[in-house]
């Protein structure tokens, strides 16, 4: 990662001038528009994203590095939502030449290329994008808003699949206006491994009538604010460690 930033530029790629972008690790926050339950908003996985790409340019800023964070990508691969009004997916196969075209454009002048993803829905086709990008010659990785395993074990943090505990308190903590705490409501509570067979043949409403996968009770601001903490010194090690796995991802 190069280029040491000048304090008074913007950590915002669309607040600086084409004269101040530099040479910088460009962060983009890649979410979805998609139903979360009768309680969340639709831009749940976008918010969670950009606020994860925030904090981590500020601790890689603190570290003399210029790192800025891009518009975010809110639209992703939600096909398994679309029974949901408000759901807006383009689709595995269009989001991965999005990113394609995105890396190729962006990396003629970034240092290097991270998408910062919110959305599971998004894996598959960040990984095919990012290991074209890198076949090309292009210093492109991503990783994914999750905190590590054994520290979310050790810590009994919440983590269930979609619109449960773990999203309505990183909601109840980062947007507490946009949360429908009279609407919560528990959903399907067998395991992803039990369901994702039907999941993937006939969509999440068919599984769960909500839109919920998981049990949101018990979900408050004081866990989302630790959950979120947890999330974030995952992305910032990994992003400091800069170890590209073989789907492209970044491990610490």
């Amino acid at each position: 990662m190069r280029g040491m930033h000048p304090s008074s530029e913007s950590a915002h790629l669309a607040s600086r001038t084409w004269e101040t972008v530099g040479r910088p690790v460009l962060l983009v926050p890649i979410g979805s528009t998609e139903q979360h339950g009768p309680h969340l908003p639709l831009d749940t996985d976008t918010l969670v994203a950009t606020t994860v790409a925030d904090r981590a340019a500020s601790e890689l800023r603190d570290d003399g590095l210029d790192a800025v964070v891009a518009p975010a990508i809110a639209y992703g691969a939600s096909g398994e939502h679309q029974d949901f009004p408000g759901t807006i997916s383009i689709g595995r196969e269009a989001l991965t030449l999005l990113l394609v075209e995105f890396g190729r454009s962006a990396c003629e002048w970034a240092g290097r290329l991270v998408f910062v993803n919110g959305h599971g829905g998004n894996v598959e086709s960040l990984t095919g994008a990012v290991r074209q990008l890198r076949d090309e010659g292009r210093d492109a990785a991503w990783l994914s808003c999750s905190p590590d395993l054994r520290e979310a074990a050790s810590r009994k943090l919440p983590r269930d699949a979609h619109a449960g505990r773990t999203e309505t308190s990183l909601i109840a903590h980062l947007r507490p206006r946009d949360l429908r705490a009279d609407r919560i409501i528990t959903g399907e509570t067998a395991s992803l491994a039990e369901i994702m067979p039907r999941l993937r043949a006939e969509g999440v409403r068919a599984v769960s009538p909500t839109g919920v996968l998981g049990d949101p009770t018990g979900a408050s601001p004081g866990e989302g604010r630790e959950l979120l903490d947890a999330i974030c010194a995952a992305a910032i090690r990994r992003l400091r460690t800069s170890r590209v796995t073989e789907n492209g991802s970044l491990n610490d």
